[in-house]
C-alpha cells in the first residue's frame, strides 16, 4: 500500500514536519536556533517539489524520488550535526553556541554579545520521551531516506530477466 502512495506520503510527512515546527514556534513561543531553521529547509524543498510534480503530471516522478534521496541526505547532515551539538559531541557553527571568548576589551565583549545567537543550539528547548526535536527530525529524515531507497530500488532498479 505504501508503494502505491509513497509520493503522497512524502508530501504529507513534509507538511506535518513543517506544520509542527511552525506551530511550536508561533503558538507555543519556542524560538528556533539557527540549526533548527536549517533543518526545515529540506521539508520546504520537498513540499515545493511535491507541488511541482502534482501540478505537472507529465514529469517523470523518478526525478522527484531521486531528489528526495538527495534532500534527505542534506537534511540528515544538519539533523545529525544538531544532535551532536545538543549532546556536546560536535561544535556548532559560529553564532550558534552561547559561550563567549575571554577578552580584556569591553568593545570586543560587546561585539561578541551582540553577534551571538539569542537561542543557543546546545540547549534542547523541546523534547518528548527524551528525544529532542532535532533527534526526531533526524529519525524522520532517515525513515524517508530508507523507505525511498527501497521504493527506488523496487520500482526503478535494474530488472533481472527470468531464466527458464
Amino acid at each position: 500500500m505504501i508503494k502505491k502512495y509513497w509520493f503522497y506520503v512524502v508530501g504529507l510527512l513534509s507538511i506535518i514536519a513543517i506544520g509542527t515546527a511552525l506551530i511550536a514556534e508561533y503558538f507555543f513561543n519556542l524560538e528556533p536556533c539557527k540549526m533548527c531553521l536549517k533543518q526545515r529547509e529540506p521539508y520546504y524543498i520537498l513540499i515545493g517539489a511535491f507541488i511541482f510534480f502534482s501540478l505537472f503530471r507529465w514529469q517523470k516522478k523518478i526525478w522527484f524520488f531521486l531528489g528526495v534521496q538527495l534532500i534527505s541526505v542534506y537534511g540528515l547532515f544538519y539533523g545529525l550535526w544538531h544532535v551532536g551539538i545538543e549532546n556536546k559531541i560536535l561544535q556548532g557553527p559560529s553564532g550558534c553556541t552561547g559561550g563567549l571568548d575571554v577578552t580584556d576589551n569591553a568593545s570586543s565583549l560587546k561585539e561578541q554579545i551582540l553577534s551571538k545567537a539569542i537561542i543557543n543550539c546546545e540547549e534542547v528547548i523541546w523534547s518528548i520521551f527524551g528525544l529532542s526535536a532535532a533527534t526526531i527530525n533526524s529519525l524522520l529524515l532517515f525513515l524517508i531516506f530508507f523507505i525511498n531507497a527501497i521504493y527506488l530500488s523496487n520500482n526503478y532498479g535494474a530488472k533481472k530477466e527470468k531464466i527458464n
